[in-house]
């Protein structure tokens, strides 16, 4: 049984090991890991018995550069503490990985090669990477510790990599809790903010006038805006439309969608209320960017339908992340909201980050010859409501 992030936050905090894997619907493996603080014989010593013996540290990218090892790193660089003897003992790999945590150490501690193999952490964590590196140094951050993390992979009694099912009977039987990394990017982006605001303008339009306001995600650089139109209380119950960018119906006005229609006729709607917000976020594509976007057209061309282009690209049928409006509507004092939409995951996604939908307005705008298939499919398969 899975556990809660906050559960297993707890127990890194009390130097006791936890497991990771991917998601909870993969059978991919999954790993061991304890924070570097807590790198003691009989930590390592377990994990070199229960896992693989090949004993990674995550490290942070400040921390590499520190020590002179962040191109190394990408060599798959190994390394002891120069005062162990062998350095393949527990006790000499819990002293390397003690030892690469002390800022008073520097790459000349070391010698290469080793046993202990240091990983990079991205910046941003799961946020920025969905991997084991990054998981490992977030939980660690989140327990209140060093940023650091010992990290194991983790085979059966047959030498091969442990399955899904296997790793929850080990979980079970060892009472070590066991999380996903899905699981901690959602309990990251429901309790930090990762945006900024950056600047605001007046902006008049042909729909009427509205401020302008900039705002950056900082995990990603990636530019968003939100037209504000009257003065915003947290109290009201504000008319708002998120919309996703798309190039092709929004400035080429794209019969292929009605992307470019619904952008108007929120406007407009908002320019009528005399309040309101359009939050314009920078997700091309339903998130997959605009050349695979264009790639996807061509599928469609081929016989596909939107979703079906989508996944015989390798990716979901909708990428979005609603998580980054929400923050931007709190920024805005916008917490009662009257949302201007067609899609359910936008409500979920809304609500589940803080949000209060208190109405659904639709947005239905008529079909024609190209975009008749596409309506379609986002009533049939997408679940879109008209």
């Amino acid at each position: 049984m899975f556990s809660k992030v906050e559960d297993a936050v707890k127990d890194i905090k009390n130097g006791e090991a936890i497991i990771v894997v991917d998601d909870e619907n993969k059978d991919n493996g999954g790993v061991f890991i304890i924070a570097s603080e807590y790198a003691s014989k009989e930590a390592i010593a377990f994990m070199m018995r229960m896992g693989a013996g090949f004993i990674q540290v995550a490290l942070t990218e400040e921390k590499l550069e520190a020590l002179k090892l962040s191109k190394e790193v990408n060599s798959a660089l190994s390394l002891d503490y120069a005062e162990t003897n062998k350095g393949i003992s527990a006790e000499d790999r819990a002293l390397t990985i003690r030892m690469l945590i002390d800022d008073e150490r520097n790459g000349s501690s070391f010698r290469v090669p080793g046993h202990v193999f240091p990983v990079k952490a991205l910046r941003g964590g799961v946020l920025k990477k969905a991997g084991n590196a990054e998981a490992a140094v977030d939980m660690a951050v989140l327990a209140g510790l060093y940023p650091s993390a010992v990290i194991s992979d983790i085979i059966n009694k047959d030498g091969d990599v442990a399955r899904l099912s296997e790793l929850l009977e080990l979980s079970e039987k060892n009472d070590i809790k066991i999380i996903s990394i899905e699981d901690l990017i959602t309990f990251r982006r429901e309790r930090e903010c990762y945006i900024s605001r950056e600047a605001e303008a007046n902006l008049p339009t042909e729909y009427g006038n509205f401020k302008m306001v900039g705002f950056v995600n900082k995990l990603n650089g990636e530019h968003h805006v939100a037209l504000v139109k009257g003065d915003i209380d947290v109290n009201d119950e504000v008319l708002v439309r998120v919309h996703s960018e798309c190039l092709t119906g929004d400035a080429f006005h794209s019969l292929k969608c009605d992307c470019g229609e619904q952008l108007a006729a929120a406007l407009s709607a908002i320019e009528k209320e005399g309040k309101g917000v359009l939050l314009y976020l920078r997700q091309e594509g339903r998130g997959i960017g605009l050349i695979n976007k264009i790639k996807a057209y061509k599928l469609q061309e081929e016989g596909l339908d939107t979703e079906e282009a989508n996944l015989a690209l390798g990716f979901p049928s909708d990428m979005r992340d609603y998580g980054i409006g929400a923050q931007i509507l709190s920024n805005l004092d916008v917490r009662k909201v009257r949302l201007l939409t067609n899609n359910p995951k936008k409500i979920i996604g809304l609500k589940g980050h803080g949000i209060e939908i208190v109405e659904r307005i639709p947005l239905v705008m008529d079909s024609n010859v190209y975009n008749a298939r596409y309506f379609k499919t986002k009533k049939e398969k997408m679940g879109h409501m008209y």
